[in-house]
């Protein structure tokens, strides 16, 4: 039933000897400045059985950090640090993309180098509160990004794309989901500019497409991806045009050629195949909570050309192998998923017989 996912396939240009993806995942154990560390480099070489290795949410700037403990890729130290990473993973014959992540208005002072508030496209204080090192906090009113800045911010990715090639990344996906920055332009609940960024369709895609296009002009469309999440409210969006915004977003994306889009779907399925039919090149799915079998059943449809799979992959280091000889899986332990050290990090055991 599986058999789909262990054919192999080529993702702009990395080749890949299957289909199944360890999807991105915050995980909060690099240093207090953004660098990642020996740990991070055993668990991401853990899993280098993966097809394809997206990582955790990695900050293009000082601006883009939101977490405690998330890695950034915009100095040299940070670069150092990745590199350790690739290196692990390359070791033991994988593949490994750094995902671009700028939290925007979801982030408090507390949790970065700065301690400024937080940037968005418009003064408007999410829901929620963030954890931050004395605990639970509302997350600020952010300052509105002025136009000039929205195109450094652009720059910003152009740099920090450069910086994770020169660290040994096969390249870079850009986080356009769940709520962070560039969804924040997306979604017209965050965005309520009146500049060349606000307001119409084509003006709130604006954004997505220039740091996409800068991206792909500084290391190659072939090895820049975009990931997406049409009508998750997560950290406070309400999107009230999803049918009609991701549609006119893979229009504006698709002449660039990306290597792939990543696809989180939260049940609208009839915009996933008009999104499916619009986008020319990979497109790599990731349906949440569902079995395995079903997402197999996604690459047979021709829904999807591969599949990502989160907790799975944290919890099952060898997670291919044991598909692969129908071995049981380790259960996943939420009480450590963020932060802390090898515990519910490195520690899940491989299956033997």
């Amino acid at each position: 039933m599986l058999n789909a996912l262990w054919t192999p396939t080529t993702v702009g240009d990395i080749s890949l000897p299957h289909r199944l993806v360890m999807a991105p995942m915050t995980r909060d154990r690099s240093t207090p400045e953004g660098v990642p560390t020996e740990l991070n480099a055993e668990y991401y070489a853990q899993r280098a059985s993966h097809a394809l290795i997206i990582t955790e949410g990695t900050q293009p700037s000082s601006d883009g950090q939101g977490y405690l403990l998330t890695p950034g890729i915009h100095n040299d130290e940070q670069i150092a640090g990745w590199r350790k990473v690739t290196d692990a993973v390359h070791e033991a014959d994988g593949r490994i993309v750094i995902q671009l992540m700028h939290t925007g208005r979801i982030s408090h002072p507390d949790n970065t180098p700065h301690g400024r508030r937080p940037v968005a496209p418009s003064a408007i204080r999410p829901k929620g509160t963030m954890f931050t090192a004395s605990g639970p906090q509302e997350m600020p009113t952010p300052r509105a990004l002025s136009t000039q800045e929205v195109a450094a911010t652009v720059d910003d990715f152009r740099r920090a794309a450069a910086a994770a090639v020169a660290a040994g990344a096969d390249g870079v996906e850009i986080h356009a989901a769940n709520g962070y920055l560039v969804h924040q332009f997306l979604s017209d609940n965050t965005n309520q500019r009146t500049d060349r960024y606000g307001g119409s369709l084509d003006n709130r895609i604006r954004f997505a497409v220039e740091v996409a296009a800068a991206v792909a002009d500084e290391i190659g469309a072939d090895r820049t991806g975009l990931r997406i999440s049409p009508g998750n409210p997560y950290n406070d969006i309400a999107e009230s045009d999803t049918a009609e915004l991701y549609p006119a977003l893979l229009r504006a994306l698709s002449p660039l050629g990306l290597a792939y889009l990543h696809i989180l779907h939260a049940g609208d399925e009839e915009l996933l195949g008009t999104l499916r039919a619009l986008w020319p090149t990979t497109l790599i799915l990731n349906r949440g909570g569902a079995d395995l079998p079903t997402r197999a059943k996604d690459i047979d449809h021709g829904t999807a050309d591969l599949v990502s799979v989160g907790a799975l992959a944290l919890a099952n280091p060898d997670l291919v192998e044991r598909l692969r000889s129908d071995a049981p899986l380790n259960t996943p332990d939420p009480a450590t998923f963020y932060g802390g050290g090898a515990a519910g990090y490195t520690d899940y055991p491989t299956y033997t017989v």
